[in-house]
């Protein structure tokens, strides 16, 4: 076994890529399947603006001129 990274051989090399390469694949695995399963609950409404004539809009109760 080499223990230091300098003096490793190919095979050694070729044994931390492919490792790195799975711990790759599995984050972004459960990334997907995360954010997948995130986006399919709606949790929140979005007003969608249409062009036309310009309006004000506001949350409180009173009156904006414009």
């Amino acid at each position: 076994m080499n223990h230091s990274i300098h003096s490793a051989d190919r095979a050694t090399h070729l044994k931390v890529v492919v490792v790195a390469g799975m711990a790759v694949a599995v984050v972004c695995g459960l990334t997907l399947d995360l954010s997948a399963y995130t986006q399919s609950v709606p949790t929140e409404r979005t007003a969608v603006l249409k062009l036309g004539k310009p309006m004000s809009m506001s949350s409180s109760t009173a009156i904006v001129a414009r």
